[in-house]
C-alpha cells in the first residue's frame, strides 16, 4: 500500500467520524406516536437549536455511534416496542432514510418514525421507509404538538391507490396532529 493510499484511508476515515450519526441514549415511550410502544432514540448533533428546547443537550457533538448493529441490539433488548423512532437526526438525514430503511427490511412488524426539527422534509428522506414523520422546529409560544396552536405537525405515511411511472406505490403523509388535541 502506498502512501496515497493510507492518505486516502485516512480521509475516509475523518469524512465517516464527522458524519456519524451518534445518539445519547433511548427509552420507551408511549405517547410520542399513537397506539405505539416506541423505543424513542435520541439522536445527537441537532442543527436547529429551538429555544426552550427540552433535550438542549441534544445539539452536542456527544454520543454513541447508531450503526446497524447498535439497532439491532436496541430492538432485541426491547421485545414488545412496535415502533422504532429516531429522536432527531437532521444533521445526517440520509443516514436516518438508511437505518429506517434497513429496519422496515429486517423487522417488516416494528413500524418506523422521525421527529425532524426542520420544516420541510429533507431530499434524502424517502418516506416508504417511514410510518411516521414529525416535521417543525420547537417554537415556545406555539408549543408542542399537544397544542392545537402548534406549528409542528405529525405526519402518517400512507400508500396510496396509485403507482408511478416504475410501477412502484406512491406514498403520501397525512397529517394526524390533532390526535394529540384531546
Amino acid at each position: 500500500m502506498g502512501s496515497s493510499d493510507g492518505i486516502l484511508i485516512n480521509l475516509i476515515l475523518i469524512v465517516y467520524l464527522i458524519n456519524m450519526l451518534k445518539y445519547v441514549n433511548y427509552d420507551i415511550v408511549f405517547q410520542e406516536l399513537p397506539n405505539e410502544t416506541t423505543l424513542a432514540i435520541n439522536i445527537s448533533n441537532c442543527p436547529c437549536h429551538c429555544k426552550g428546547c427540552h433535550s438542549s443537550y441534544l445539539a452536542e457533538d456527544i454520543g454513541k455511534p447508531l450503526d446497524w448493529i447498535t439497532i439491532q441490539k436496541l430492538i432485541m433488548k426491547n421485545i414488545g416496542i412496535t415502533c422504532v423512532s429516531f429522536m432527531g437526526g437532521d444533521l445526517e438525514p440520509a443516514t436516518v432514510n438508511l437505518r429506517a430503511a434497513q429496519i422496515k427490511t429486517a423487522y417488516p412488524d416494528i413500524r418506523v418514525a422521525w421527529y425532524s426539527g426542520r420544516q420541510e422534509l429533507s431530499k434524502d428522506i424517502d418516506i416508504k421507509n417511514f410510518n411516521y414523520i414529525k416535521l417543525g422546529p420547537y417554537i415556545e409560544e406555539l408549543g408542542g404538538l399537544k397544542n392545537p396552536n402548534t406549528n409542528q405537525r405529525l405526519y402518517e405515511v400512507q400508500m396510496s391507490r396509485e403507482i408511478d411511472e416504475n410501477g412502484d406505490p406512491v406514498y403520501g403523509l397525512m397529517d394526524i396532529t390533532n390526535v394529540f388535541w384531546k
